[in-house]
């Protein structure tokens, strides 16, 4: 029998309990009901700014939207209907997914579209015509020969990478409209009405898609790679100077706190490393838009992706850069306020030029001829006179190093004399258990070696760090060397774009121009503007 204390408590415990669990109810409701109240208000503000950001995209979503309509007619309007029939849900289908948000895309996939069914239409029609000569038995072999032979070779030429860049869509839906016609030929009485029906509607889906894209408000790839090569080189060159005026004026925090998707430099240079599958994908679909310039000649938009690379290039030193301001070990303010004026000066000079190269293609004129001034080598011929000016901030004198030296020294000494007091040799011993015995201690000793190099390892490296007191511009030095190196790629990245001013036939510069400085916030993210459309149809 339980005491009447005890049965008191746990009744207590009990209530407590489902106190508690009440509680959390409550506060789990609370917390959902704030949630669906704040949902409408959150769904309105990341609408308009999707819309804001760029409002391009309305425009294209009514141009979907108007297109969908239009073929739905073919549905909705009863004379359409009888001609077409139930054939018209192709065309419905062609519309959402070859209608894309450049004209490019649209050309590519449409072109690749219309070309692949039209070919398996008339391969599918000859192979039902020969089949349908012979027997049921034989009509049926040939048409799975046909369906294996064909879609083993479509398949393997998916594979050759210039079909794959360029034709890979085209293959897709050659092989599927292949398989339907030429499977349902064996049923069906007349193939051709099949294949003319949906050759038929997938012309009137891609029709329609074409003059959306080209003739209502288009959006051109070739505009959107030639803008967004002129926000990645603005973009580094603004995170080259901010990462300067932190280093010399701002808080360095080697914890890095900040996220890094609010860092204001790593914003700068984030869509340079993103930019290869875009650029490559934005210059394939400008290969495929009409030739709309002076000239009507082949604009060279493979230039536009070997620029993004050498950005590439040199956004990786950017990145280094700003991994400095993030080390653990940081020079001294004292110090580095005796290199600030060189350093701020060179970021300076290296921000002009990529601003003006960026002028230069957002002008489609050539780059100045002393693009490189006098002003680039002076600042780097200060930087290099300021260091050379403080020999002992990174040499440090020679007793310091030798005090480092025999503090290693002394260390190890320590462990190995650690290491030899644990060990002694025991008494020799020659039956079975000294065997026995010498083989236990033999592993004891191996992994008191493997202990005793594990705590080794910390001391080592806790002398070494003190050692390197007397080294602290060195951090700075990696700093300084690595704002050289952005001066050391720039000619990389100024004869990538002369290479492009040249074959894109920018107008050449007059002397008396002016280059205007500016660095703009970029406009749009381009990459958030084409949607993957891997419908199935």
């Amino acid at each position: 029998m339980v005491p009447k204390v005890y049965a008191g408590q746990e009744m207590a415990v009990v209530e407590n309990e489902n106190c508690m669990m009440n509680g959390k109810w409550k506060k789990r409701v609370h917390v959902f009901g704030e949630r669906v109240m704040r949902f409408p208000n959150k769904a309105w503000q990341t609408t308009w700014k999707v819309g804001r950001e760029d409002p391009r995209r309305l425009i294209h979503a009514f141009k979907v939207g108007l297109s969908l309509t239009l073929v739905s007619l073919l549905y909705l309007l009863e004379p359409l209907y009888k001609g077409i029939g139930q054939s018209a849900i192709w065309a419905v289908m062609t519309v959402v997914v070859v209608l894309e948000f450049t004209a490019g895309a649209t050309l590519c996939k449409g072109l690749n579209r219309g070309l692949g069914t039209l070919l398996a239409g008339l391969l599918a029609f000859l192979v039902g015509y020969i089949a349908s000569a012979s027997g049921r038995v034989c009509q049926a072999i040939i048409i799975g020969a046909a369906v294996f032979s064909i879609g083993a070779l479509a398949t393997y030429m998916r594979f050759i990478p210039y079909i794959k860049k360029n034709y890979d869509y085209g293959l897709v839906i050659f092989l599927l409209t292949f398989n339907l016609i030429a499977v349902s030929s064996y049923r069906a009485e007349n193939v051709l009405k099949i294949a003319h029906d949906r050759v038929y509607t997938i012309a009137i889906g891609c029709a329609v898609c074409l003059l959306m894209s080209l003739l209502v408000f288009p959006n051109w790839s070739g505009e959107d790679l030639h803008n967004s090569t002129v926000y990645k080189l603005e973009g580094l060159a603004k995170s080259i100077e901010a990462c300067v005026n932190e280093y010399f004026y701002g808080e360095i925090e080697g914890s890095g706190d900040m996220k890094l998707s609010e860092d204001p430099i790593y914003k700068g240079y984030k869509a340079v490393l993103d930019s290869k599958s875009i650029d490559e994908t934005l210059a394939l679909h400008a290969s495929w838009e009409p030739r709309h310039s002076r000239y009507c000649h082949r604009f060279p938009w493979q230039q536009y992706v070997k620029v993004g690379a050498v950005l590439r290039q040199f956004g990786y030193t950017v990145v280094a850069l700003h991994g400095c301001l993030r080390t653990e070990i940081q020079t001294p303010r004292s110090v580095r306020a005796m290199f600030k004026d060189p350093c701020i000066r060179l970021a300076a000079e290296v921000s002009k030029v990529l601003i003006e190269l960026s002028n230069s293609i957002r002008n489609r004129r050539h780059c100045s001829p002393e693009i490189l001034s006098d002003h680039l080598h002076e600042a780097l011929q200060d930087l290099n006179t300021a260091i050379k000016s403080q020999p002992r901030l990174f040499l440090g004198p020679k007793n310091r190093h030798n005090q480092a030296t025999n503090m290693l020294k002394i260390a190890a000494e320590q462990v190995g004399q650690e290491r030899h007091g644990k060990t002694s040799l025991s008494s020799v011993k020659t039956d079975s258990s000294a065997l026995l015995e010498w083989k236990t201690k033999r592993v004891s000793v191996e992994q008191t070696k493997e202990s005793e190099r594990k705590s080794l390892r910390p001391q080592l490296s806790k002398i070494a760090i003190t050692s390197l007191e007397f080294s602290e511009a060195l951090p700075f030095a990696a700093f300084a060397s690595l704002l050289v190196e952005t001066v050391a790629k720039l000619d990389l990245v100024i004869e990538e774009v002369e290479e492009l001013g040249r074959l894109a036939c920018f107008k050449d510069f007059i002397p008396g121009d002016d280059f205007v400085v500016t660095c703009q916030e970029p406009r749009i993210d381009v990459s958030q503007n084409h949607l993957p459309s891997h419908g199935a149809d």
